[in-house]
C-alpha cells in the first residue's frame, strides 16, 4: 500500500538560522535513501532524520526526540494529517509536522527541521553553523 504525501519543504524559518546563515552539507545519494523510510545522518556534528516521502522529496530534522531527548526520530513512523507529512515518535507517538517542526499531539516541545536540497542526485542538508562539506552519511 503507497501513501501519497503532499509535495512540502521545511520552511527555513523553523530552523534557528536565517537562509544567509546557513551551510549546506552534502549528505548522502538520492537513492541511498528508501521511499517513506528514516535515515539517520551525522552532519556536522549533528544528529538528523532524513526521509524521503516520495521519488523527490527529501525532509530534514533532528534525530532527538524534543520530549525524551533519545535519538530515535528517523525510526518514526511517516504519515500526514491534512496538508502535513508527519512523524509520529516512536517512543510516546507525539506527531510533528515535519514542514513546521510543531507538535501536533497537543502543546508537547517543537522539533527542529531543516531545510533539504536535492542537486544532480545528491541531498544536501542546510544547518547553521561553520563550513560545509562533507557531511557523514546516512545510516
Amino acid at each position: 500500500m503507497s501513501t501519497t504525501f503532499p509535495d512540502l519543504a521545511p520552511d527555513t524559518a523553523t530552523t534557528s538560522a536565517t537562509a544567509a546563515e546557513l551551510v549546506w552539507h552534502d549528505v548522502c545519494a538520492l537513492e541511498d535513501l528508501e521511499v517513506q523510510w528514516g535515515e539517520a545522518a551525522r552532519v556536522a556534528g549533528r544528529q538528523v532524520a532524513l526521509f524521503r516521502v516520495d521519488a523527490a522529496t527529501v525532509l530534514a530534522a533532528d534525530h532527538r526526540d524534543p520530549r525524551t531527548g533519545a535519538c530515535v526520530l528517523a525510526r518514526g513512523i511517516l504519515g500526514s494529517r491534512g496538508d502535513a507529512v508527519t512523524v509520529a515518535s516512536p517512543l510516546h507517538k507525539e506527531v510533528y509536522d515535519l514542514g513546521t517542526g510543531r507538535c501536533l499531539s497537543g502543546d508537547g516541545p517543537a522539533l527542529a527541521v531543516h531545510p533539504v536540497r536535492v542537486s544532480a542526485g545528491r541531498v544536501l542538508v542546510g544547518l547553521p553553523g561553520a563550513e560545509g562539506g562533507a557531511g557523514g552519511g546516512a545510516s
